[in-house]
């Protein structure tokens, strides 16, 4: 709620007040409200700056407003931007809103909607700053409803009390039960958004091109309903003759090695997933700019996956290992340890020894990463079990077992130790290629393209 001072502050009703209460507010509305109580906000997910709430009580009277003596301000927001929202990622403490321009959007929803439906958009914030939301269940197919059923993609998005977090050192936003998405001029605040852009008169061209109702060139959900399956060749292919994109792919193979000599696991800073380098006392993230940074161990494994087209070398990350075998690196590290051993020095644990022979369906992610020179390795993002169903879409947790190329550890020596040091610095868990596929292919790329495209 927000007063005559623009002063936002929460409200809550109990569950069995509802009834009472529902029919009489409306968003949008104003209201005198008299006979409630006031109480201190809970540390955590608070909706608004101020330390105090409204608690709706049975004394409680509204008197619907409609000629206000003062104005009122028709629309409160608390926009963060990329700056601040780091600093509140991971903290759980306060639900912040955004506002920005709208890039591309990925979502599992199909008619009629299925369970465990989920949306992730790519959001571009002040400065270019990057960042992902991500909606899920009933949210998603909202979503994915009011954007299939425009008639021209939205340029501006604003999405209130948004839980920030991050994940392999990149910020990504998941909505909330009280989050509400807002396109283009909506609101007010969407609307001047929308029209700033005639300080950037290429930006401005596109934006009342839209607006005008001209069809989009690349509508935002067009390609993204289906990930495709590839053999080994064809992903292999793929990366050399397709344009650069991100796009998801199931493969089925069998584990004909798994490397042994990168190592099963890598010291990692807490928040951010990077890769630690170790000084003599202390972890230092060059990432997070931290010097004594908490460390956690994290699964990376490589592996040589092999059907019957081709070899490819593929890394599973800490996510998909954590959930293949119900099991943490930090749980496997304590099994293994040994006196003066640092946890990725040790011997593979049986475990990943032993998925040498077995076959796996699983999802891979192709990023930008892939159609470079360097590229040499796949991430797998997600195991799929041979009796499940294929899933329309899988999109990588935003927790800490999101498996993408973020998680690639840096390219530099670290001490196994969550303290201070011990042993040779080990430099098992690398970030720039470590493997290759090892068979030429001879599939058709226009056929892989065809399977690939997307708008």
């Amino acid at each position: 709620m927000v007063d005559v001072n623009a002063t936002m502050i929460q409200a809550t009703i109990s569950a069995n007040r509802l009834p009472k209460f529902r029919e009489k507010l409306a968003a949008g509305s104003m209201y005198s409200i008299s006979g409630f109580d006031v109480a201190r906000c809970a540390q955590n997910f608070r909706l608004s700056d101020s330390s105090l709430l409204i608690r709706f009580n049975d004394s409680t009277s509204l008197e619907v407003l409609t000629d206000p003596v003062t104005p009122l301000p028709t629309e409160g927001f608390r926009f963060r931007n990329q700056s601040e929202l780091t600093g509140l990622a991971n903290t759980n403490t306060q639900l912040p809103d955004i506002i920005g321009e709208i890039i591309s959007v990925k979502s599992t929803v199909i008619d009629p909607p299925e369970e465990k439906n989920r949306i992730m958009t790519t959001i571009k914030l002040d400065n270019d700053d990057m960042v992902t939301l991500s909606l899920f269940d009933a949210q998603a197919v909202s979503f994915h409803k009011k954007l299939d059923g425009m008639r021209v993609d939205p340029k501006v998005i604003v999405a209130t009390n948004i839980n920030p977090k991050m994940v392999g050192g990149r910020m990504f936003l998941n909505a909330t039960s009280g989050t509400h998405v807002y396109f283009d001029k909506e609101t007010n605040a969407g609307e001047v958004r929308f029209y700033q852009y005639v300080h950037y008169p290429l930006s401005f061209c596109v934006l009342v091109a839209r607006d005008t109702g001209l069809p989009s060139a690349a509508p935002l959900l067009r390609g993204y309903a289906k990930v495709e399956p590839l053999t080994i060749a064809e992903l292999n292919d793929f990366i050399v003759t397709a344009p650069s994109q991100e796009i998801d792919f199931l493969c089925t193979g069998r584990v004909v090695r798994v490397e042994t000599d990168k190592g099963w696991c890598y010291v990692a800073c807490s928040m951010c997933s990077r890769k630690l380098q170790r000084t003599v006392s202390a972890f230092t993230c060059v990432r997070c700019n931290n010097s004594h940074a908490v460390g956690a161990l994290r699964y990376r494994v490589e592996m040589a996956i092999a059907d019957d087209t081709a070899e490819g070398t593929f890394v599973w990350f800490d996510g998909v290992m954590t959930k293949l075998h119900n099991l943490r690196a930090s749980e496997a590290g304590q099994m293994l340890a040994e006196d003066g051993v640092n946890p990725e020095e040790s011997n593979m644990p049986p475990f990943i020894a032993d998925m040498e022979g077995k076959s796996y369906t699983f999802q891979v992610r192709v990023t930008s990463y892939n159609f470079t020179g360097n590229h040499k390795t796949f991430t797998v993002t997600r195991i799929v079990d041979e009796h499940d169903r294929v899933p329309a879409l899988d999109l990588a947790d935003n927790g800490d077992d999101g498996d993408n190329d973020d998680n690639m550890p840096d390219n530099k020596p670290v001490g196994s130790d969550y303290g201070g040091a011990s042993g040779n610095p080990s430099s098992s868990a690398e970030t720039g290629p470590v493997g290759n596929s090892q068979k030429s292919t001879k599939v058709s790329s226009s056929a892989v393209s065809k399977k690939a495209r997307v708008a």
